[in-house]
């Protein structure tokens, strides 16, 4: 008769077989899109968390932020003053404080031409498109021309976008999505937004 512990490590062995088959076969090296959509917290964090793991290998990462306006947050102060990061501000703050359609788009498209010089350089491993879905639901920028551009990247760049409500066309061209859920929102029970945690 087998034991609790027998049948455990049985189980982990068949469990490490099937995993170490999956990795042997993953062998193609190249540049990973990826979108962190949905209505939960933490698009944004997620990213700037791969931030951190680029430049902990030596990487130089470029974080181009649409519709965000605030120079004030703690992920901006933090890795601004490490080499290697290169960090734009281009939006005018969210829709329903600007008011302004118009200049909204001015300043997405002018977020885009500098994300599009990062997407051109092969010396930058991970370029961070924060907040850009918006961009697309508002119709500030072409998503077929944008398509067309991360597609035509340097082979070993790596493309993070952030956003609520990412279209269709962009998850299928995307390598990963992670669509994160929003279960429950200190926000939601009157909980002011937090230095530190929330900017």
């Amino acid at each position: 008769m087998t034991t609790t512990d027998e049948r455990h490590q049985e189980r982990m062995a068949r469990k490490k077989a099937v995993i170490d088959e999956k990795i042997a076969t993953a062998q193609e090296e190249r540049g990973v899109l990826l979108v962190n959509t949905g209505n939960g917290k933490g698009k944004s964090s997620a990213a700037f968390g791969v931030v951190a793991r680029a430049l902990g290998h030596g990487q130089q990462v470029a974080v181009i932020q649409f519709v965000k306006s605030r120079s004030d947050s703690g992920e901006e102060a933090f890795f601004r003053r490490q080499p290697g990061v290169h960090w734009l501000v281009g939006g005018e703050g969210f829709t329903w404080e600007t008011q302004d359609k118009v200049r909204d788009a001015q300043a997405a498209q002018a977020a885009w031409a500098e994300a599009c010089r990062h997407l051109s350089n092969p010396a930058i491993h991970l370029v961070v498109l924060d907040e850009m879905t918006y961009a697309f639901k508002y119709g500030w920028l072409d998503l077929e021309q944008v398509l067309h551009t991360l597609a035509a990247r340097p082979p070993l760049q790596h493309v993070i976008i952030t956003g609520r409500a990412a279209p269709e066309a962009l998850r299928q061209a995307a390598d990963t999505v992670s669509d994160i859920g929003n279960e429950k929102h200190a926000f939601q029970a009157g909980v002011k937004a937090m230095p530190g945690l929330d900017w």
